[in-house]
């Protein structure tokens, strides 16, 4: 599996994740809304993990920087 992801895209991804989080425990979101967020946080934290985003591929996009060695 072939990176796809920039070291920014995957730090926005852990940041917004992380917020999801905060909202959750402190409350400010519940319900489907906090589920649907939650698996979204999951997400994130996975493909940042990883450095590939399946949705990517379709798009053909790359945020990752290329080394031109």
């Amino acid at each position: 599996m072939k990176q796809n992801m920039g070291n920014l895209d995957r730090l926005i991804r852990i940041i917004l994740a992380v917020i999801i989080g905060i909202l959750y425990v402190t409350g400010q979101i519940s319900g489907t809304a906090a589920i649907v967020l939650g698996v979204i946080a999951i997400a994130f934290i996975l493909t940042s993990a990883v450095g590939h985003c399946p949705a990517y591929l379709p798009l053909k996009i790359s945020t990752k920087k290329e080394n031109k060695e």
